[in-house]
């Protein structure tokens, strides 16, 4: 019995021996889909069409944007977080999801540090303090004269944590006791403020440029800790205030989850690097007002890391607390 186990046993091993081993597909096999946190239209949305559309073009695989917005970006975060690490779910992501919400919100279903994989850091936003083309005000010191006037008539809106806490900020600092009035995404807040149903917002640079061109938004100042190359003749909202500390801007990426291969991991991040860092990209980005800082992931996993701090201090300093 034992003996005609033994070689029945070496009869199935030569066997299995014999059938070919089927060899995992090169990466990528099959398009990749870039996942976005806020809506159509939002500056990150412009970021990630423009590379997606280089990137297909590196991987030979089509790149597909997806926009999951939603509280504040954690639908796409948590949706990314659980996704296969299979490098065909990546996100491109900014301080709001990674940074500010850690602080914002009582329980996250997702942990920015331990749940991805980063890839590639890509640019800056510079924000701008804004009113209607509708209030009489143009500049910082005419928007607190009005806001005596205008007491407890005044509001804000934002889309985004940055806006959010550069707007608390704000309202804290110049003591306008602003009643604060939370939208889903950064265009649907500026239909308010452009449409009057809004006093005052905080909106990156690149969203708000068309409407500050034709006169429906009107910049005050800008929230980073000088004057920006991009608005040269807007003021720092510290130097308005007179108040210093106030710096604010917000920082953009690219994560894949948690647990990637190491090929994959490495193969995205080169190709994004190519794309961000070349001059084309870097020139659109400027174009649109975003400041270029192409950073390979062994540079922007520390940057990560670092920034959860301060923005968690900024968060603070605000007086905002977590929901």
């Amino acid at each position: 019995m034992y003996a005609f186990s033994a070689k029945l046993c070496a009869l199935m091993l030569a066997t299995l021996a014999c059938v070919p081993v089927r060899a995992q597909p090169a990466y990528p096999s099959q398009p990749v889909r870039m996942i976005t946190a806020f809506a159509a239209g939002s500056a990150s949305d412009i970021v990630a069409r423009m590379i997606a559309e280089k990137l297909q073009g590196d991987l030979g695989q089509p790149v597909i944007v997806e926009n999951k917005p939603g509280a504040s970006g954690q639908v796409a975060s948590d949706f990314v977080a659980r996704a296969q690490p299979d490098g065909y779910t990546i996100m491109l992501a900014t301080n709001t999801t990674h940074s500010s919400n850690p602080y914002l919100f009582k329980q996250l279903r997702y942990d920015p540090i331990k749940d991805f994989t980063p890839l590639v850091q890509v640019c800056n936003f510079p924000f701008v303090l804004v009113v209607g083309g509708k209030v009489p005000v143009r500049n910082v010191a005419e928007l607190l004269e009005y806001g005596k006037t205008h007491r407890n008539e005044m509001n804000y809106g934002y889309g985004n944590s940055t806006g959010q806490i550069a707007a608390a900020a704000f309202d804290r600092a110049a003591n306008l006791n602003s009643a604060a009035i939370p939208y889903g995404s950064t265009p649907q807040a500026m239909t308010d403020i452009i449409g009057g149903r809004t006093t005052f917002m905080f909106v990156d640079l690149a969203s708000a440029a068309g409407h500050i061109q034709n006169g429906s938004l009107r910049a005050l100042a800008v929230t980073t800790e000088r004057r920006s190359a991009l608005a040269p003749d807007l003021p720092p909202v510290s130097e308005a205030l007179g108040k210093p500390g106030f710096d604010l801007a917000a920082w953009v990426g690219i994560f894949g989850p948690a647990r990637m291969p190491a090929a994959v991991s490495a193969k995205l991040g080169d190709a994004l690097y190519r794309i961000v860092a070349s001059p084309e990209i870097q020139g659109k980005l400027k174009k649109m007002g975003a400041e270029p800082t192409p950073a390979r992931a062994q540079a922007f996993g520390p940057f990560v890391e670092q920034q959860k701090s301060v923005w968690g201090e900024k968060v603070r300093q605000a007086g905002i607390e977590a929901q």
